[in-house]
């Protein structure tokens, strides 16, 4: 029980990674706010799980933070851990990308969890061990045809995390982030069942898999206990070994 009487917020929880963690965390005794879009059905997804309560709420809502954090201070009276995970895709080569692709992505993956990182400030600094996780990408270091979005809205995630680190540090606020590297999830999923293209993603890592929602769980889960309390402004790359080699 890791994480008792801690409480935390994870956004994108209906599915892949977020959906993951927040069994985990909640497994691990952390109260848990699970946030995904209307419409996701999270009511059903956590029928029954100890620990989870849910916020129906698009995160790229410009007053989505402070709904969600007091959401999470009525339910659990307190916040110790922010998870920022819920993020998009988007892929279009740069001559072909519009405003509105670029913008959404941009949006999501990046403004929305800084803003909800701003409402969240507060009450981390009332914990005794504030904990900030986004999940970021290896795409923030790396690139891919029509990822242009993408990359620069993950990018974007790891200066936004490391000046965290440097600012919110006195208050004994951590701040770290994820890169996942080839995972399973909703946002993969239409890909990765094609039997040949996951097997090319498979062979891509040296541990010759695809990463599962529970590879990444374990990885925030480790940046929010006190197993991590001397760990903030850094990366922890989860890809079974697919950037070790160009």
């Amino acid at each position: 029980m890791r994480l008792e009487n801690k409480s935390a917020i994870v956004t994108g929880a209906a599915s892949g990674i977020g959906h993951a963690t927040t069994l985990l965390l909640a497994s691990e005794g952390a109260k848990v706010l699970a946030v995904d879009r209307p419409g996701t059905e999270l009511n059903t997804l956590f029928a029954g799980t100890d620990n989870v309560s849910i916020c129906e709420q698009d995160i790229s809502a410009a007053d989505a933070g402070k709904t969600i954090v007091e959401r999470a201070l009525s339910a659990h009276s307190q916040l110790d851990i922010l998870f920022n995970n819920a993020g998009v895709s988007g892929r279009e080569k740069f001559d072909e990308m519009t405003d509105d692709l670029w913008n959404h992505v941009i949006e999501v993956n990046l403004n929305a969890g800084y803003r909800l990182t701003r409402a969240a400030i507060p009450a981390l600094k009332d914990s005794s061990a504030g904990r900030i996780i986004f999940t970021a990408s290896v795409m923030a270091r790396m690139t891919d045809y029509g990822l242009a979005a993408y990359c620069a809205s993950k990018a974007g995630i790891t200066g936004l995390v490391r000046t965290l680190a440097l600012d919110l540090g006195k208050f004994e606020i951590t701040a770290n982030y994820i890169e996942p590297g080839a995972i399973v999830t909703g946002m993969t999923s239409a890909s990765f069942e094609q039997p040949h293209i996951a097997e090319i993603w498979a062979k891509k890592s040296a541990l010759r898999r695809l990463g599962q929602p529970i590879d990444i769980a374990r990885a925030a889960l480790f940046l929010a206990s006190e197993d991590a309390a001397f760990i903030t402004g850094q990366g922890l790359t989860v890809d079974g070994g697919l950037t070790l080699r160009t």
